[in-house]
């Protein structure tokens, strides 16, 4: 059974800590979900949008309050913890705006109709499994579009982070969104996958770990329900040149150390072309060795806790594993002493296939780095992950990094930066990173009848 509770991976410290549903509350929250649905999808779209716009504003006033609650539940920096805020206020704010246009009727030109029309109308109540890592953010690419298009939601989110998602539900009444449009539930795993196979559930996003994903999807596909997975990574970092070395050097070890290293699009490999190895390397490794974790809720860190004990131990059985089998470790490698989840800035090299650290996400401070003779080999390495999110390529010729960038077998491509997330990009991957799309318009087309409405005369 999931446990709803609150412990500062910081200090150790519990807090509070939240029941979860009983039978009675399950069935409850699938009739109100239901019962939302049938007025909320009847509401015009530009009420939608304003109640999306009051979120972002909400997000926007209560950037304090939401932003040291992740710090103190997930041990995000308290700058980075502002930094989601803005991302995901970003998001409602986008929606707001666009989403309006993007319900509007497609007119098809196909004779002899006198009309031929697609209309977007909702599907129904959604569930949405959320991660830890990202609290709002994650919550938003979910939530933002398909209130916009007026399905309903059923949001189930980690179970670290109960106050955070407390806080979401809170904002979206205080917004004046339907209390039964929005309804976060405190459920175990064996009471969602029953909500999944429920007819009134139409479909279901899930962000998290391979493991989670194939168990979610397997209870999809088995009830002919729609399902979104955004799963792990493990995102190749190409450096072919020195061009501009030393902000190639800070793009990567941002990529790799911001949230503590766990983010699923974060700069896991490193793979540098022999020509430049022996000039960049060190100064990465220096730039590891320099970041030194701290209090997340102190403004000058930028290195909190990983997210609790048990996330602690199971990376520090892989980087055991690596060093056990012969990798070589340039910085770092040991857990802190002392109260707290934290570990030091990790840099690997030598990691050879039949190590863990080669072939699984590694979901903290801890980057690989591989030498490779051109940028060939450097596309080979990179596309041997069973893993294909994102990735990035470094170069001062923009020409020869996009035609390395599009040979990556990866959902998102970039080229002299990391990462990158926008409200009006796409987001997704392939392989065994998933499959769906998030944010933008792409956001809005998962979870939608696209309804065929055509007229002819008798």
């Amino acid at each position: 059974m999931t446990s709803y509770k609150t412990v500062n991976p910081a200090t150790g410290e519990a807090g509070q800590e939240f029941p979860t549903l009983d039978q009675a509350g399950v069935e409850s929250a699938l009739a109100r979900a239901q019962s939302g649905f049938e007025s909320w999808r009847t509401t015009e779209p530009d009420e939608r949008a304003r109640i999306l716009a009051k979120t972002a504003d909400l997000y926007k006033e209560r950037a304090d309050e939401l932003a040291t609650s992740i710090s103190v539940e997930m041990g995000k920096p308290i700058k980075q913890s502002h930094q989601e805020v803005q991302i995901t206020t970003a998001i409602f704010a986008w929606y707001a705006e666009n989403g309006p246009a993007l319900l509007a009727d497609e007119v098809l030109d196909v004779p002899p109709a006198e009309e031929s029309l697609v209309h977007k109308r909702p599907v129904g109540p959604l569930i949405g499994v959320m991660p830890w890592n990202f609290p709002y953010y994650q919550v938003a690419r979910f939530a933002a579009p398909n209130l916009m298009l007026g399905n309903t939601i059923l949001l189930k989110h980690a179970g670290s982070c109960p106050q955070s998602a407390l806080l979401i539900e809170e904002i979206f009444q205080q917004a004046g969104l339907p209390k039964d449009a929005y309804i976060n539930v405190f459920a175990d795993t064996d009471q969602i996958a029953d909500m999944i196979a429920d007819p009134r559930v139409h479909g279901v996003s899930l962000t998290g770990s391979e493991k989670a994903g194939a168990s979610v999807g397997a209870t999809a596909g088995k009830n002919l329900k729609k399902v979104v997975l955004e799963l792990g990574g493990s995102d190749p970092f190409i450096v072919l040149d020195n061009h501009n070395l030393d902000a190639t050097v800070k793009a990567a070890a941002r990529g790799r150390l911001s949230n503590t290293g766990q983010a699923c699009n974060g700069a896991k490999r490193i793979i540098v072309l022999a020509d430049v190895y022996d000039e960049f390397v060190p100064q990465l490794t220096a730039a590891f060795a320099a970041t030194t974790p701290g209090d997340p809720l102190d403004p000058e860190t930028k290195l909190g806790p990983l997210s609790s004990q048990t996330a602690l131990d199971s990376l520090m059985e892989q980087v055991a594993n690596a060093i056990d089998k012969g990798a070589t470790v340039l910085t770092g490698g040991n857990a802190v002493d002392g109260p707290g989840a934290f570990v030091e800035p990790t840099l690997l090299t030598d990691v050879t296939p039949e190590m863990r650290a080669y072939e699984e996400e590694l979901f903290g401070p801890v980057a690989v780095v591989y030498k490779v003779a051109s940028a060939e080999e450097a596309v080979t390495l990179a596309n041997s992950s069973a893993f294909g999110l994102s990735g990035s390529v470094w170069s001062g010729d923009l020409l020869s990094a996009r035609d390395v960038a599009d040979q990556l077998d990866v959902g998102m491509a970039f080229v002299n930066e990391h990462g990158t997330t926008l409200p009006g990009l796409p987001f997704g991957g392939v392989k065994r990173s998933g499959f769906g799309r998030e944010l933008g318009s792409w956001g809005m087309d998962e979870f939608v009848n696209k309804k065929l409405v055509r007229v002819s005369k008798v």
